[in-house]
């Protein structure tokens, strides 16, 4: 069978407007529960996840708190994935041994390296975090904080450069050499970059959909699984001109990116995660919802990207 990395949203694994931890369990346990259903059909899993509102919720009790110091982004990400790691990987082996398998599951604490002249250092374009109204945003501006607004309010933007390379490759390689299903690089990874032989931590947030296409290729899967709110990626998203893709190759995905098709925070990247495995040597990426994972492995449902 093949090895597939499943790249999960964050949005998969809570609620961004409520947060409420009962919540977020049950759609852990959900999103375990579809993924055990893959291992149980004979696949070899790793697995990632995004964070973008677990870091958010994080960043609001910083801001208005204001009892302790604030933590730079790469400790927010080593929290979270620590944090999901736990909630993931406690669910994950239950929902296992539900359906009769016993595995070993591990959260594997994960660096990446990222570009120290990437364009986005100049010009930080991602946007998280809770929105603000104005006034209040416009105090964070005064001290500094960079903010970006649209229809909703005011959100904080950082840096997102591009992943380099996963600092715990050969860690990861041992597991699963060993049977063990890893959960790694969640969030995009902890950004880093090599500064004198050492690693230094960055104030920034990596992209999850392209760490998740970079983890694919190093390990060599067969396919990258990234799972979305959307059963199929779209050319004119949301209007009524939409068409949905079923299969395209890369060059097709290319032309669709440089057209402008796909949303810069949300099918962009994935896209883009989409084009660089398969062009590193991957078979192929099924882009889908998490309710339609098995139908998409079987080629019914989702957008596939091949060479």
């Amino acid at each position: 069978m093949s090895l597939i990395v499943i790249a999960i949203g964050g949005n998969a694994i809570l609620n961004p407007e409520r947060g409420d931890p009962k919540e977020q369990q049950e759609k852990i346990d959900e999103t375990c529960r579809e993924i055990a259903k893959i291992v149980g059909a004979g696949h070899d899993v790793v697995l990632t996840h995004g964070n973008g509102p677990q870091i958010g919720n994080i960043l609001a009790m910083q801001e208005e708190c204001g009892l302790v110091h604030p933590q730079s982004l790469d400790i927010i990400g080593a929290q979270t994935q620590g944090m999901l790691g736990y909630l993931l990987q406690s669910s994950l082996k239950n929902m296992l041994l539900g359906i009769g398998i016993k595995k070993e599951v591990i959260t594997v604490l994960t660096q990446v390296v990222v570009d120290p002249s990437c364009c986005s250092y100049e010009n930080p374009i991602k946007p998280i975090g809770f929105y603000f109204p104005e006034e209040r945003a416009k105090v964070m501006m005064a001290n500094g904080m960079k903010m970006v607004h649209d229809a909703k309010g005011y959100r904080r933007i950082v840096l997102s450069p591009m992943p380099l390379k996963i600092v715990e490759e050969s860690t990861i390689k041992l597991l699963l050499s060993m049977g063990v299903l890893v959960i790694a690089a969640g969030g995009g990874g902890i950004p880093v970059v090599e500064k004198n032989g050492a690693l230094i931590g960055v104030e920034a947030v990596v992209d999850k959909d392209l760490t998740g296409g970079l983890l694919a290729s190093d390990i060599r899967a067969d396919i990258l699984l990234i799972l979305t709110d959307v059963e199929n990626a779209s050319l004119d998203f949301g209007t009524k001109d939409q068409v949905d893709l079923h299969e395209i190759t890369v060059l097709q995905a290319e032309k669709y990116i440089k057209e402008g098709h796909f949303g810069k925070g949300s099918m962009e990247p994935k896209m883009l995660a989409a084009v660089k495995f398969v062009r590193s040597g991957g078979k192929t990426v099924i882009i889908s919802s998490l309710d339609k994972a098995l139908l998409a492995l079987a080629g019914t449902a989702g957008t596939r990207v091949i060479a």
